[in-house]
């Protein structure tokens, strides 16, 4: 049974228990979404629970409980654009993951970090687009979905990003 079909099993009105159900299979890669997206744990910490807190206080008003996910993944989304405004200082990334040696964590820690950069550097959208592909895994429909646009401009936004990409980082070389 997937995590959607959880959400719906529940009694109509039943928001809390079918906000923790949501919570428990899906925070973690929004948390992971997040982390990516802005570059800081506390950061994307708090834009995940505003998110979920969000559906809580929605639940009630919400056309298609199917889609909820979709909504959490949009409204995560749209908290770390604002986090990114509200930001001063520039994006960097704060949060380095254990690795096995000095060695492999200087040259993995490096590579994360040109990649990271290059990423932060893409407009927003083209940035949302591949962490959401490449990152999540999602596919073409959940993108649009959880970026409010169609697939085609999730197609040719992938493209453009990639081919950004390709010349940011080839710059550095």
């Amino acid at each position: 049974m997937n995590a959607e079909a959880v959400v719906t099993e529940r009694a109509p009105g039943d928001a809390s228990s079918a906000v923790t159900d949501l919570y428990r299979g899906h925070a973690l890669g929004l948390m992971r979404l997040a982390l990516v997206m802005v570059g800081d744990r506390p950061t994307a910490e708090d834009v995940v629970q505003e998110a979920f807190t969000g559906l809580y206080r929605r639940w009630s008003r919400l056309d298609d409980r199917d889609k909820a996910l979709t909504y959490v993944r949009s409204a995560v989304l749209n908290g770390c654009r604002n986090a990114l405004r509200r930001r001063r200082r520039p994006f960097r990334v704060q949060h380095e993951p254990p690795v096995w040696s000095a060695e492999a964590a200087a040259l993995v820690g490096e590579e994360r970090r040109e990649v990271l950069a290059a990423l932060h550097a893409l407009p927003a959208r083209q940035r949302e687009a591949l962490v959401l592909r490449y990152y999540c895994e999602l596919s073409e429909a959940e993108i649009a979905a959880a970026m409010g646009v169609s697939r085609g401009t999730v197609k040719s936004t992938t493209s453009r990003a990639l081919d950004a990409l390709g010349r940011i980082l080839g710059e550095g070389q």
